[in-house]
């Protein structure tokens, strides 16, 4: 085999990248201003929450539908494994236990039934004046008549809504034009004043003008109004019955949720309908987030199990976020037939609304067909929201109704002086093995050393970051997980420095000579290592849950930083350390010496290091 010259290597550059990972890593946290890992649910306490089902005539679920929501609700809490939470059932009841206290959006989202429906919109009515109607509702056409004011006709043009009053929308990823507001929409769906560039005596026949003072009307309009204008003015009490209805399109809407909606009343939040579980086959009447607008909408032409996947993000070039959506391939043909449906359909049928849980969370105008399968929930959302709604639509819909049980907030189980003893007990064996480094393989016990707090340094700043942006909190098997990883991290140097001994005893090699063919084969062996114990992790985390699941997690991930530290320090260091004649020469203290490899030559001689 050729010799390997230390022309091949080039630790600087190697060092230098090792130096710009951990300033990424340590950049990132300042960024985010995180600096100490989060703590899991027996170090830092956190809430239990007790939910039990809703069923009808009160009897108990099947086993099998409670295993569904037990399911559900542990990868919408800890989808990922890591985030400590524990979920687990107690008869009929779920008992659900977060670390951190008081993290009521997290309660929310337990308990959360998350059935998701996309139906067109057949009507809709204000139920709450929007503040900026006065200012931004438009201004009716003199030209135009009062039927069209009443019902004008849609615009294929029209986009979707804004929402300035922090509902979202949803959109085509497409680029659209300007949102137009609330008042905009309001004034295009519900019945309005007949326009004033209109006569009165044509439009209304019961004027004000036309029964107040009747001779300074003409002759000729008094003498064809005199029979409707008598009964008002003698009967002022008794006005004409309203229909309720008026200027609505009741076409093909079912006369029971017709009378739902005109009995609807969406100002008040009891009887907006969370957590109603509405049937997608029919009909459904319903109210907006905030209350001020109320819906007659049609069966559900797509529903929460189209989505294939869900994800939340931010949109480029802006910084709001939204929530993204892939329909399966069933699901994106209905969504392209629905959107299809609705463009060319007159307002305010021309909107499509996203129902979760009985409740519209947004009915954009839709400006065009949108086929491909893709869709976007945007709009008053923030990071923490944004997810939340990705991982409900994502993870699925509980199969049951919950009600929350109690809430009780609940302190460690262990407590600072168990994890200072986990500490202590860590810091103990890393002592030791420095010592034993340092005794046996003397200088060389300085890269073992400093191999260790480079591990050190990566697997706090990975865990840190984690924790900000993947919710990964540390917990006692989590921290078992990092001390055996010192184990791990000692085992790949003393290979290394082992195979380095082996090939200095031939004394055939320089010491720079024998770093480079030492570190052939001894990386080789390393990766095995490495590999068998990364593949263990794998299957733990896949296959077990809760605490196994987050041991497994820490191992698999100091496992990876091992692999760093590896390549990127200690073999390049130990090339630069080469290069000195300290070690080069063979010194007593080098851990070179003849004596210390103690071994003698094939010619009776005891071997020396040669200087490169």
């Amino acid at each position: 085999m050729a010799r390997p010259t230390s022309r091949h290597s080039r630790p600087g550059r190697t060092l230098l990248v090792l130096l710009a990972l951990i300033l990424a890593l340590g950049g990132t946290m300042f960024l985010q201003k995180a600096f100490t890992p989060k703590l899991g649910l027996d170090l830092a306490g956190g809430t239990t929450v007790t939910l039990s089902p809703v069923t009808q005539n009160n009897t108990a679920p099947p086993d099998e539908i409670l295993d569904r929501a037990v399911n559900i609700i542990r990868d919408r809490v800890n989808g990922n494994g890591i985030s400590d939470a524990e979920v687990a059932r107690s008869g009929s009841n779920i008992i659900i236990s977060i670390p951190g206290v008081g993290q009521s959006e997290a309660i929310k989202l337990v308990a959360t039934t998350a059935e998701l429906r996309f139906r067109q919109v057949l009507a809709m009515e204000a139920t709450q004046v929007p503040q900026n109607l006065a200012t931004n509702a438009p201004t009716p056409n003199p030209s135009a008549s009062a039927s069209q004011s009443a019902t004008p006709k849609s615009d294929k043009s029209t986009t979707p809504r804004s929402d300035k009053s922090g509902s979202p929308a949803v959109s085509t990823p497409e680029p659209s034009a300007s949102p137009t507001g609330k008042a905009l929409s309001s004034a295009l769906t519900a019945p309005t004043p007949a326009a004033s560039g209109q006569p009165a005596a044509t439009d209304n026949p019961q004027q004000p003008a036309a029964t107040d003072n009747p001779q300074k009307q003409p002759k000729k309009g008094q003498d064809a109004k005199a029979s409707p204008t008598a009964a008002p003015s003698g009967q002022p009490s008794t006005p004409p019955a309203q229909n309720p209805n008026a200027g609505v399109n009741t076409q093909g809407i079912d006369p029971a949720v017709l009378a739902q909606f005109n009995k609807l009343d969406c100002a008040n939040p009891a009887n907006r309908g969370q957590g109603v579980q509405d049937d997608p086959k029919k009909q459904f009447a319903g109210c907006e987030t905030d209350g001020s607008y109320k819906y007659v909408l049609d069966v559900a032409k797509v529903v929460g199990t189209d989505i294939d996947t869900a994800s939340a993000g931010v949109r480029q070039g802006t910084v709001e976020w939204v929530v993204q959506l892939d329909f399966k391939s069933k699901g994106a043909a209905e969504w392209s037939k629905l959107t299809t449906t609705a463009y060319n359909s007159q307002e305010p049928r021309n909107k499509v609304a996203v129902v979760l849980d009985g409740v519209v969370i947004t009915a954009p105008n839709i400006i065009s067909p949108i086929p491909g399968g893709r869709a976007e929930i945007t709009g008053g959302f923030d990071q923490l929201s944004a997810t939340a709604l990705a991982d409900q639509l994502k993870y699925g819909a509980l199969p049951l109704k919950f009600n929350r049980s109690s809430v009780d907030t609940v302190s460690s189980t262990l407590g600072q002086d168990q994890l200072q003893g986990g500490l202590i007990a860590g810091l103990i064996g890393l002592v030791l093995v420095v010592v034993y480094s340092m005794l046996y393989y003397r200088g060389l016990g300085i890269v073992a050393v400093l191999s260790l707090v480079v591990a050190t340094i990566l697997t706090y700043t990975a865990v840190v970051v984690l924790g900000h942006n993947a919710n990964f909190r540390l917990s006692l098997p989590h921290i078992i997980g990092l001390v055996v990883s010192i184990g791990i991290t000692a085992d790949s140097f003393i290979v290394y420095f082992e195979r380095i001994r082996d090939e200095m005893k031939e004394g055939h090699r320089t010491l720079r000579a024998a770093v480079e063919v030492a570190w052939v084969r001894a990386r080789r062996t390393i990766l095995i290592a490495d590999a068998v114990m990364f593949i263990a992790a794998i299957v733990l985390y896949f296959l077990a849950v809760g605490g196994v699941a987050g041991f497994a997690f820490a191992m698999g991930l100091t496992t990876l930083i091992d692999i760093v530290v590896v390549f990127l320090f200690t073999k390049p260091f130990i090339a630069l350390l080469a290069r000195l004649k300290f070690f080069a020469k063979g010194h007593p203290l080098s851990g070179l010496d003849a004596e210390r490899m103690s071994e003698v030559g094939s010619s009776g001689r005891p071997t020396t290091p040669q200087e490169a």
